[in-house]
């Protein structure tokens, strides 16, 4: 059987907003590779957002092919785009975006209620969800505490868990540490690079913040990658 060993594929993709302020984003080329870590940085404005919206599905490429995991978004329907992100991408967004009044164990099994194949990967959902809280750092007992009660560095660390389950083969974080002191960020990093590597999970992570180069397999600016041009509609 044929292993994908690139988890993400860009080629020759252009994508231009409607409006009147119009904004256009080519990207010739990226590629990731299976179980790599990147580090995506650029400034505000730059093109990350619509990229990663590119990437998710949320919006359709003019020009060029966008594959995860070997498949071709722009080929699926909207419905299969939505199916397909759920079981192939988790995402950690820089909100977090979990439900304040529903249990830790709740939050992090959301995922798997729209994505059968993460479900089917795993063979106990709950003691799976529990490890993870174990491996991310989270005190014993966690998962039957409301998601809102918790800290920041704890919901962050929740969120990743959201995103791991049933091990997508690519992780998308959004600034997910911009609201961390230095010593959180650095074991929040830690811990998520090491869940990754150890499901051969691809993570690709948007940040403004260049002291975190160090840390990631590969760094890629905006500005390398990719070109905007802005103009009257």
């Amino acid at each position: 059987m044929f292993e994908v060993t690139e988890t993400l594929q860009l080629e020759g993709v252009g994508y231009r907003w409607p409006g009147r302020a119009s904004f256009e984003l080519r990207v010739p080329n990226l590629t990731l590779a299976r179980s790599e870590t990147v580090l995506l940085l650029g400034e505000s404005g730059s093109g990350k957002s619509t990229l990663l919206s590119l990437i998710c599905g949320t919006i359709i490429a003019g020009s060029g092919r966008v594959c995860v995991a070997g498949t071709d978004i722009a080929a699926l329907s909207a419905g299969q785009r939505d199916r397909f992100r759920a079981e192939q991408i988790g995402l950690i967004f820089q909100q977090f975006n979990l439900l304040p009044f529903a249990s830790v164990q709740d939050n992090i099994l959301l995922p798997l209620r729209f994505a059968p194949e993460r479900r089917n990967r795993l063979d106990d959902p709950k003691q799976e969800t529990a490890r993870l809280c174990h491996d991310l750092g989270l005190p014993v007992g966690v998962m039957s505490a409301k998601a809102g009660a918790l800290s920041v560095g704890q919901q962050q660390r929740v969120a990743a868990a959201r995103a791991l389950i049933g091990m997508p083969p690519l992780i998308i974080a959004d600034e997910p540490t911009s609201s961390l002191d230095a010593a959180t960020q650095a074991t929040f990093l830690k811990l998520l690079f090491a869940q990754s590597r150890a499901h051969g999970t691809t993570l690709l992570m948007v940040s403004h913040d260049a002291r975190l180069s160090s840390q990631f397999d590969r760094v890629i600016h905006m500005t390398d990658i990719a070109q905007t041009t802005r103009g009257a509609a």
